[in-house]
């Protein structure tokens, strides 16, 4: 029954005021708790429920909707401090499109979920400083533009509020900077150009480049959840649990917050009067290098008229090749129909394969009979979906083992099929090696697809049960994992076949350097002028020797050993050890960040032959600590080219370690991924008159390593046989094409990289 009267309700110290339904509010009321809180509103069987203003005792209010007791709908909440946030709610805490103008005159507009900034949002911070872009727990993520008062702008790619990839910096006097960032660093290259340089083709590309990586922390992550839920006890008694009245709402002070970043660009920026007069008939660049934040390595770049005349032709070959067909574009390496007919099939494959109930495999699963197979015709079946690709047959070879071989690696399927099917695609790469295959790789970087040929592809039918039960066996094995091995059949019988592998590089870390490693020094160099942050290096441009933690170094050569051994057993010749080096910044030169003289003049050219170098040629602190493992502070999840156990290292007592990167973080040790390491590298350095003394740079690093080519084909070994005699291959370090003879060199010359300490 409902009392459409005012009555006065005491209940334990509470006063409520208004109309009710039995014992309960309902309609519109006043409740006054004890302490102060007090309630005007409609009301719901004794919740508050529609329009209503709360106010706490602390002095912080909220009017707008409420629903079963909770702030939702929309409402405008007000603290003491003069924050104020106008717009949706749910259950109490921020969600949906929001305003909040905070106590320092900073606003946020945007997208809010779980009471922090998640979406598209504006800042601007009341200094001037604004953000535009995407946001993700309270953080700049992804995509977004930063503007500072001074008239600095980065257009870029952001991870955790800091810059992080791709993106271009624009100064307020007109110079761009295109680069890569690491955490709010310069690292790795970019191309400088100076104010009045004629880049307006480069500016357009900056708006128009879809950036990948994500950058510099401007906001400190914070929480508004506002913890007060139900009303009543059991007693009967309405309750209030208000917003604590020391909850932070601000995101501080961003003068603070972009101290170091502007100093970095400072030290970026060209100081020398006149640079801008430039020609207007060409371009001046200077090609940089950076290690966190470090510039090692300048060198002038000219661009003349005729890159213009360049850059038109290839634009003219571009739009010629749209107009082509897609067998006529796969013939010429531009195989977007390729690309879409190896999507649909893994989508097709792997979500029949799912469902199937887990076994062990059997012989049968493995040879060339075990496959699915499948027609892809262009208007579709009554299996397969349409598509704007040609016509072709797919075929999937031992779809149980690889399902196996994913489980094994820990990769979820619905996340597999996402990285290689998604919406943004395969990017095609160059081949970096003399085969002439196809590589493609995933969007996120976690897979790298390449074509085979059909000499490979028996190679691989052949040892696959001898490579299943290796990688079973030995979990923190460096040899190349497996993902998927498949065939697509063209009009005109045309067959291409594919390997889906992990990318090895796909790291937290930037690898700043990668090496190919075979053992051999004939030919095995590359030339300088073709050298730049992707280039993959050879033998006899290795100019370092790493020395490792004692254990770390033993279960290294061990595996290694393991896996020599697995691919004599297959008869496979002249695979590699492919390398990835992550330098840290030497603390002497980081120091430059913070000395006011700290800007180079455009006519610097520190240039060098193999990493980093410097003037100074001190031993640096270290930069790099082996701590005891801790799970929940590092995370464990397996990667596409992560799997096996944390490592143990002598110098910590025999414990499992994970790797403490000051001022970056903390990552887990497994074989082959985040190892630490002194890299030393031998100079001379002439003192009085002839004489040389011997001395070494020494730098800290991060070693990322695998063995890959692992799918020479038998006929493979004729063809080295016949390169040893025209000189195109060392005929010592290649022998007779020996697999045992082959893996023993290739060992020795690991063990002089990563000598043993006296």
């Amino acid at each position: 029954m409902v009392f459409r009267m005012s009555q006065e309700i005491k209940l334990h110290g509470d006063v409520y005021f208004g109309n009710v339904k039995g014992k309960l509010p309902h309609g519109m009321g006043s409740y006054t708790w004890s302490d102060g809180t007090v309630y005007d509103g409609n009301w719901e069987d004794g919740k508050m429920c529609g329009r209503g203003r709360i106010s706490w005792s602390s002095g912080t209010s909220y009017e707008g909707d409420f629903s079963g007791g909770y702030l939702h709908g929309f409402g405008t909440l007000t603290t003491p401090d003069g924050s104020v946030y106008k717009g949706s709610w749910r259950l109490n805490i921020q969600n949906g499109v929001g305003r909040k103008e905070y106590s320092n005159s900073d606003v946020y507009d945007g997208c809010w979920k779980d009471g922090v900034h998640e979406g598209s949002g504006k800042y601007a911070w009341g200094n001037g400083n604004t953000y535009i872009g995407n946001w993700k727990s309270g953080k700049m993520f992804g995509r977004g533009v930063m503007k500072w008062i001074n008239g600095d702008l980065f257009d870029g790619s952001w991870l955790n509020g800091y810059r992080h990839g791709s993106g271009v910096y624009r100064f307020s006097d007109g110079s761009y900077y295109f680069g890569t960032w690491t955490k709010g660093l310069k690292d790795g290259q970019g191309t400088f150009y100076p104010a009045g340089s004629k880049c307006s083709s480069f500016r357009k590309k900056a708006h128009s480049q879809r950036f990948r990586d994500p950058e510099r922390n401007v906001t400190r992550t914070y929480s508004e959840k506002i913890t007060f839920s139900g009303f009543f006890r059991d007693s009967g008694r309405i309750t209030s649990r208000r917003i604590p009245p020391d909850d932070d709402y601000a995101l501080g002070d961003s003068t603070r917050e972009f101290s170091t970043s502007e100093r970095t660009e400072m030290f970026s920026r060209i100081s020398d009067e006149g640079e801008s007069e430039v020609d207007d008939d060409s371009t001046v660049a200077w090609e940089r290098e950076y290690m966190q934040g470090v510039l090692m390595k300048e060198r002038v770049k000219n661009h003349s008229g005729a890159l213009s005349s360049k850059s038109k032709q290839s634009k003219r070959i571009t739009n010629e090749s749209k107009q082509k067909s897609c067998v006529d574009i796969f013939e010429g390496h531009k195989s977007y129909c390729l690309m879409l007919n190896l999507q649909l099939g893994i989508r097709y494959t792997v979500g029949k394969i799912t469902p199937v109930p887990m076994r062990e495999v059997r012989s049968s699963d493995f040879g060339e009979r075990a496959r699915i197979r499948m027609y892809f015709p262009r208007k579709g079946s009554q299996f397969t979906p349409p598509h704007y690709s040609v016509d072709f047959h797919w075929k999937d070879y031992c779809p149980m083992v690889f399902r196996n071989l994913r489980e094994m690696f820990k990769l979820d399927a619905a996340e597999y099929m996402m990285s290689i099917c998604g919406d943004d695609g395969l990017r095609e790469l160059s081949s970096p090696g003399k085969s002439g295959s196809l590589f493609y790789l995933s969007h996120d970087d976690r897979f790298v697809i390449k074509t085979l040929r059909r000499s490979e592809l028996k190679v691989l039918l052949k040892m696959l049960p001898s490579y299943y039960d290796h990688v079973k066996k030995y979990d923190n094995t460096l040899i190349t994992k497996f993902f998927g091995l498949h065939e697509i059949t063209l009009r005109g019988g045309k067959k291409v076949r594919f390997i889906v592998m992990g990318n090895m590089f796909k790291t937290e870390l930037r690898i700043h350097r990668r090496y190919d490693l075979k053992g051999s020094y004939q030919g095995r160099f590359t030339c300088k002028d073709h050298i730049d942050e992707g280039t993959t290096l050879k033998d006899l441009d290795l100019a370092y020797e790493f020395h490792m933690d004692k254990t770390l170094r033993e279960a290294l050569f061990e595996q290694i050993q393991l896996d020599c051994s697995f691919l004599e057993s297959q008869q496979i010749i002249d695979y590699s050890l492919l390398l990835g080096l992550h330098f840290r910044a030497p603390e002497h030169l980081k120091a430059l960040l913070e000395a006011p003289d700290a800007e180079h003049g455009s006519s610097s050219s520190l240039e060098f032959d193999d990493g980093p170098k410097s003037g100074e040629l001190s031993i640096p602190p270290t930069g790099l600590l082996l701590v005891t493992h801790e799970p929940s502070s590092v995370n464990t999840a397996p990667g596409p080219h992560i799997r096996g156990n944390t490592l143990r290292a002598f110098s910590v007592g025999d414990k499992e370690v994970d790797l403490l990167l000051p001022g970056t973080g903390r990552l887990r040790v497994q074989l082959g991924v985040n190892m630490p390491a002194q890299a030393n590298r031998k100079v001379s350095q002439e003192v009085s008159g002839s004489t040389e003394v011997e001395l070494f740079e020494v730098y800290d690093v991060v070693l990322y390593l695998g063995i890959i080519d692992i799918l020479q084909d038998y006929n493979m070994r004729k063809k080295i046989e016949q390169a040893c005699k025209s000189v195109r291959y060392d005929p010592i370090s290649i022998s007779v094409a020996d697999p045992k003879f082959y893996s023993k060199r290739f060992i020795n010359f690991l063990h002089k990289v990563f000598p043993v300490d006296p």
